[in-house]
């Protein structure tokens, strides 16, 4: 079964769609009270109307109301839950985060740490690092341990240049003993300098880069910098 994620976007959507189904009770409501007062009025006194349907149709009103109400109540809960997610999101700017993903963000200075798990030792494993329009900048040798390697990046070039600061993507490339490619993920790090809702789901802002929360791994202050003293 999917679950839709909580947006802004679906919470509005589904508020709006409760208050119309409040309002369309209330409607049907009152005809039915106006046509049940008509009938009543205009029953034959020696054959009374049968009370049971009218009592039936006012059990399943009620229930219709119960489930509406439940559903305000969820809008209200949803609310809830989206305000603490952005809460959560706010918490995450200023400080530096590892996440899952192949796009990395260099602010030109930094060096960028890439975390990634071979399932198996691998016979050559290389870090392959591409800018925005695919082009290769940068393949070096990494760790080859199966478990989980860290490689640093420090900006620069295969000819030790140093790029400009911007989204570049990382691919791990590892074979095994048979020359099969070893299957892995990577997490690379950055700094959190925003927030962001993108369709109504919130995201931290890494660069030019919107980070699923979801996909943080771990997260730590920036140390403080301090001033020397005379």
């Amino acid at each position: 079964m999917t679950i839709s994620p909580v947006t802004s976007t679906g919470l509005a959507t589904d508020a709006s769609k409760t208050n119309s189904s409040v309002t369309g009770l209330a409607e049907d409501f009152s005809q039915f009270l106006q046509l049940l007062t008509t009938q009543l009025q205009n029953q034959d006194p020696l054959s009374p109307m049968d009370s049971t349907e009218f009592t039936n149709q006012l059990v399943q009103f009620s229930q219709v109301e119960q489930a509406i109400n439940s559903n305000q109540k969820l809008d209200s809960l949803l609310s809830l839950q989206l305000a603490s997610i952005s809460s959560v999101a706010l918490g995450y700017v200023g400080m530096d985060i590892s996440y899952i993903s192949a796009d990395l963000n260099f602010d030109g200075s930094k060096p960028v740490d890439i975390n990634y798990a071979l399932g198996k030792d691998a016979v050559t494993c290389k870090v392959n690092i591409f800018d925005e329009e695919g082009d290769l900048v940068y393949s070096g040798n990494a760790p080859k341990d199966v478990g989980t390697n860290k490689f640093t990046w420090d900006g620069k070039d295969s000819n030790g240049n140093a790029v400009e600061a911007g989204t570049y993507t990382v691919k791990v490339a590892a074979l095994d003993k048979d020359n099969k490619e070893i299957e892995n993920s990577t997490v690379v790090s950055g700094h959190v300098k925003g927030i962001e809702t993108q369709n109504g789901i919130v995201y931290v802002l890494v660069g030019d880069r919107a980070v699923a929360i979801s996909s943080i791994v771990n997260a730590t202050e920036k140390p403080a910098t301090t001033t020397p003293t005379a």
